[in-house]
């Protein structure tokens, strides 16, 4: 089972077709919608010595869904993705994958789910078509037209041996194992490390494939952009700690609106205004942020006669800077404070 995980991805069933839960399995998770949660982890946490990995991390998600497990390098998401495949053992908490234990009932797991890591591991003296083959036997199960389609939507050349294979090439190998295995559960940990533009889309048209087949997939990113245009919740990862988990629309409501005015004279003053900041005035735009009820930011707009109004919502990049700003806000904060000997 190592050597499985050293290469990359898992297959789903013991033949050609991708496995189906059984009524008991899909029954074991708790709450009303039992039957669609996928991937549950209860207050799950991992310490090495002293340093905390992971704490308290509590998430769910849902049959079809795509979830975003974001943050910086060492926030603790491969350790996260590792507790998940079983592969280490919790400090507390647990985590289920189809109402399974992932570590009691790891190969049960397994064989329902595929995972891609950021850097692929393969062996240098098989072409890509022998890896892949050997792939799918290892994991019981593969879908060969859909592997034939993913290798020309790929352009990538099977033929030749892996160790003549660039970074991205090596990538493409891991990710069309996984996605032909058609798995119930996608973990993709940086599954674009190494592929161009070009190939980021068509790995996000297979993403959005696998959702609307049903697949579930766990999308690990450092790339906001591709998690905008593919997540359905996305959650943020600070230092071990969960900072927040929702849906985009839903974060935007902590964030701020940000709003740009050209005047045909100068700007008025906002400072004063309940909600508004980061006010910035060049010439005759004026640019600030707001949060809450807007009506009186725009009676103060209105009065000054505007040439052009923009707003837009934060995109999940500044999302991601002001949560992550906060959380280490409050870090720091809880560092600070004197000993109070408890």
């Amino acid at each position: 089972m190592s050597q499985i995980h050293r290469v990359g991805a898992h297959a789903t069933s013991p033949d050609s077709g991708p496995a189906r839960p059984s009524p008991s399995e899909t029954a074991s998770a708790d709450g009303d919608d039992a039957q669609d949660v996928v991937l549950r982890t209860e207050g799950l946490t991992k310490h090495y010595g002293s340093t905390v990995a992971l704490q308290d991390l509590t998430i769910a998600a849902r049959r079809g869904e795509v979830l975003g497990f974001l943050g910086p390098n060492g926030a603790g998401k491969t350790t996260t993705i590792r507790l998940l495949l079983g592969l280490i053992g919790p400090t507390a908490g647990r985590a289920e994958i189809f109402g399974l234990d992932v570590r009691s009932q790891r190969r049960a797991v397994h064989a329902r789910t595929a995972y891609v890591p950021g850097e692929a591991t393969l062996w240098p003296s098989l072409t890509g078509e022998e890896t892949m083959h050997l792939l799918a036997r290892m994991h019981g199960g593969t879908d060969l037209a859909y592997r034939t389609e993913l290798v020309k939507l790929f352009d990538f050349d099977p033929s030749r041996r892996v160790r003549g294979y660039s970074k991205g090439n090596k990538q493409k190998i891991n990710l069309i194992a996984a996605l032909a295995s058609r798995a119930e559960l996608l973990i993709l940990d940086e599954p674009t490390s190494g592929l161009d533009p070009l190939m980021e889309q068509a790995f996000r048209e297979c993403v959005l494939q696998a959702k609307a087949n049903g697949q579930t997939v766990f999308l690990s990113s450092h790339i906001l952009a591709e998690a905008e245009a593919l997540c359905d919740r996305v959650a943020i990862l600070s230092a071990g700690q969960l900072v927040e988990v929702g849906t985009l629309a839903q974060m935007r409501h902590l964030s701020a609106l940000s709003v740009e005015v050209t005047f045909p004279g100068t700007p008025p003053t906002l400072e004063d205004l309940t909600g508004v900041s980061n006010v910035r005035v060049v010439g005759h735009q004026l640019t600030c942020q707001v949060r809450g009820p807007i009506d009186g930011l725009l009676a103060v707009l209105a009065a000054h006669h505007p040439t052009s109004l923009l707003s837009r919502e934060p995109s999940l990049e500044e999302l991601f800077l002001s949560l992550y700003g906060q959380q280490e806000r409050r870090n720091d904060s809880a560092a600070s404070r004197p000993d109070d000997g408890s």
